[in-house]
């Protein structure tokens, strides 16, 4: 089993990367962390992180799932990427795992994976509004899976979150 997160340049939140990378490298995952640059990324609460591979450089046929870690990083960073927008289109089609939680769920979103999925996100009314625009079916709080893609409302999740991408990832 292979996972690839992607990391924001700053501003992830720790608890919604570091509690998944912990949960599936204990069951047995290799797990990649691929930023937008190889610079140290800070988290919300104070992690440092450091990729592994710049984005540019993955090749998802060697992964099972592709990761989205949410904080103010994923919507400043990522959620206009046309790299990362591109990566997961290009998962999804290939029926790769894809994850996103809190605020990282808008860029599934607007890569446009999410239309007819059941899906949730982090509460904030904007967030639900652009979801649904989007084509999904809100799912509320908690964790939302349908089909290959798997949602979370946020860091009271990260655990939920893990174990539903772990539980997928053992069904490969």
């Amino acid at each position: 089993m292979k996972a690839l997160f992607i990391l924001a340049p700053s501003g992830f939140r720790d608890e919604e990367l570091l509690v998944p990378i912990e949960k599936l490298q204990k069951a047995g995952t290799e797990i990649t962390i691929a930023g937008l640059n190889m610079n140290e990324s800070t988290g919300m609460l104070g992690a440092k992180v450091k990729p592994d591979i710049l984005l540019k450089e993955v090749n998802i046929d060697e992964y099972d799932a592709l990761v989205l870690p949410g904080g103010t990083g994923a919507r400043e960073y990522l959620i206009n990427n046309a790299d990362v927008l591109a990566l997961i289109k290009i998962a999804y089609e290939k029926e790769k795992i894809v994850a996103a939680i809190c605020s990282s769920c808008m860029i599934p979103a607007k890569a446009g994976i999410l239309k007819g999925k059941t899906a949730t996100c982090f509460t904030r009314q904007e967030d639900i509004e652009f979801l649904k625009k989007c084509g999904a079916r809100y799912a509320g709080t908690g964790v939302a899976a349908d089909e290959n893609i798997i949602t979370a409302t946020g860091p009271a999740d990260s655990e939920k979150f893990a174990d539903n991408i772990l539980e997928a990832l053992r069904k490969r």
